[in-house]
């Protein structure tokens, strides 16, 4: 190519860079936005997109999940915008360093979720099951965040019923809660078990029993659901993929072209 030619390709793509990576920062500021409200008023938030809202984001709090992954895209955003408008050499890098450790982040945590899926259990088991334990019943924004991820995705705790064991909850109302129960409310089960409270205070027969109302737990529904849907979940992936290389690319491209000039 002509050096004009080179000028013209290498100023198109600054400006693409430029305008890709200020959409990034927006949604970016618009995630963080969003996550702060969650934390704030999670009540209002669950109200309007409690039902519509992904059974995955449901199993973590959505409120720190949304202000980090705010934060990781605004500093994504703020350092490709001004490295392509300063053409700045050391904010380019630090752009395509921060992209390739995300990138190499999601293929480790990739291997893991698909060679390493009882490990991956167990690590949500000790993070959880205890946050089930404390806060379930005492948290009303946590309490109201698990209520529709159970009632949504038909399980009980993270791995079954007996996560509510020795639980804050278990403790005050001496018994599991409704949405481990696989019935409607006023119903009564023909044999003795523990009862679970259901919608305006009547109680409802649970038992611990595999033919009982008490359901699987939410760990593995969650694994149904996502190895039912791979190829959604596939095709997602592998575009989150291609468009981090393709910044990697661009990043290097005009590291490399200031060089040149």
């Amino acid at each position: 190519l002509s050096p004009g030619a080179k000028m013209g390709c290498f100023t198109f793509i600054k400006v693409m860079m430029i305008l890709f990576n200020l959409a990034i920062f927006l949604g970016g500021g618009t995630l963080l936005g969003v996550g702060i409200w969650v934390k704030v008023d999670g009540e209002s938030f669950l109200d309007i997109f409690g039902p519509l809202s992904s059974s995955i984001l449901q199993v973590v709090n959505v409120a720190y999940l949304l202000i980090v992954l705010g934060a990781i895209l605004l500093v994504i955003g703020f350092l490709g915008c001004c490295g392509a408008q300063k053409e700045s050499k050391c904010l380019l890098m630090m752009f395509f360093s921060l992209v390739l450790i995300i990138f190499i982040a999601e293929v480790a945590a990739a291997v893991v979720a698909l060679v390493f899926t009882g490990l991956a259990e167990t690590l949500l088991t000790g993070l959880v099951t205890p946050l089930l334990k404390e806060k379930y019943g005492e948290d009303d924004t946590f309490t109201q965040i698990w209520n529709v991820t159970m009632t949504e995705v038909h399980c009980c705790g993270l791995n079954n019923y007996t996560d509510f064991n020795n639980s804050y909850y278990y403790g005050k109302h001496d018994s599991y809660p409704r949405q481990c129960c696989g019935m409607e409310p006023g119903h009564y089960l023909p044999f003795w078990g523990m009862l679970c409270p259901g919608s305006w205070g009547i109680a409802i027969s649970c038992h611990p029993h595999p033919r009982g109302c008490l359901l699987q737990g939410c760990f593995k529904q969650i694994l149904t659901e996502i190895r039912t849907n791979a190829g959604v979940a596939g095709g997602v992936a592998a575009g989150i993929a291609a468009l981090e290389i393709a910044s990697m690319a661009v990043s290097m491209y005009l590291y490399c072209r200031l060089d040149e000039k």
